[in-house]
């Protein structure tokens, strides 16, 4: 089976495993886990924040971002395909009373007018209003599409004119970074808050760091605490962090040629259904056309690859570091024949 479900599929390998079986560890709640304390660290120097907090999965530290930004009753906006709407189970809303209000995108990306058009500042008690602006980078449901330096660099710009935040999740943001160039810093000083995933294409068993600035990141432990997130001897899910920050950041350039080989694959048959241009990072969309997603993944999966509906007519594949660009290009071909 070709597993392209999703980048958090991949598994440790043997020298991540000695890594984490070697990892030194004490006791996180007291603050006292040297291994976690150094990715905290690592991560918050990376993306050009004053301190970072290791949590068990990107949506806990999307959950704490927005929350340390928003005040209850207030609203986040973001786009209508954004993870944290579509994907997080409703959290912000049912746990920390904050509304979402969502507007049309191109694939997720950000549109500063859109956004600037939408913003409810001074409403008093009439109308919600704006506390965040929330941005996804890669974006998930677009399919991987990198949001542009410059369009970010004009969000904040605006956004900080009218006193509202930005969260950027980050689950992806290894990708927009070996994609474009762009440093992590340079990405992370646009946001108040980033969360940035290490349990995706760059490997590691689980765990997201939170990056801001030190009063905000002392106020999210304890709201980690308070959603249950006070784990102890995690040093050694951390080591598995360190290790992927120093291995697996420039290989996501691999997931990225694979993705591509297997949107011309599908190309090549059923040249509809994928727009090649539209491929920037390890993620596909792929249309079906006449069949349904759903028909579409159990047939494909009947012929040995694995793949995810992501809307009606839309399935999605996500390349990562345990499959290889061979497996990719047979994958696409088995879809294609399926669509063609």
């Amino acid at each position: 089976m070709i597993d392209l479900r999703s980048d958090t599929l991949t598994r440790p390998n043997r020298a991540m495993r000695d890594a984490m079986a070697d990892a030194e560890v004490g006791d996180d709640v007291y603050g006292e886990d040297p291994t976690i304390l150094a990715l905290e660290r690592r991560v918050a120097e990376l993306l050009g924040h004053e301190a970072g907090l290791f949590c068990p999965t990107g949506s806990m530290g999307n959950l704490l971002g927005v929350w340390l930004l928003a005040r209850p009753g207030s609203e986040v906006l973001c786009d209508a395909q954004a993870h944290i709407v579509r994907a997080e189970m409703g959290a912000h809303a049912s746990l920390h009373g904050v509304t979402t209000r969502t507007f049309a995108s191109d694939r997720g990306r950000l549109d500063a007018d859109t956004v600037t058009s939408m913003l409810s500042i001074g409403t008093g008690p009439f109308i919600t209003e704006t506390s965040v602006v929330e941005v996804e980078n890669t974006h998930n449901f677009g399919g991987g599409t990198v949001q542009p330096i410059g369009s970010l660099r004009e969000l904040r710009r605006r956004c900080a004119a009218q006193g509202v935040a930005i969260h950027l999740d980050g689950a992806r943001l290894a990708n927009a970074h070996v994609a474009t160039g762009v440093a992590f810093s340079e990405y992370g000083a646009l946001a108040d808050t980033v969360s940035l995933c290490l349990s995706k294409g760059l490997g590691a068993p689980v765990g997201s760091v939170l990056a801001s600035s030190a009063d905000n990141i002392a106020r999210a432990r304890i709201q980690r605490k308070r959603l249950g997130g006070g784990w102890r001897q995690a040093g050694i899910l951390a080591a598995a962090g360190l290790y992927a920050l120093d291995h697996n950041i420039d290989r996501l350039a691999d997931d990225h040629a694979a993705a591509r080989a297997f949107a011309e694959a599908v190309a090549e048959a059923a040249p509809s259904s994928v727009t090649l241009c539209d491929v920037e990072t390890n993620i596909v969309v792929v249309e079906t056309g006449q069949r349904t997603a759903a028909e579409v993944v159990v047939a494909a999966r009947a012929a040995g690859v694995s793949l995810s509906a992501v809307g009606a007519r839309q399935v999605r594949a996500v390349t990562h570091l345990d499959v290889t660009h061979e497996d990719c290009v047979r994958a696409g071909r088995v879809l294609a024949d399926l669509l063609g």
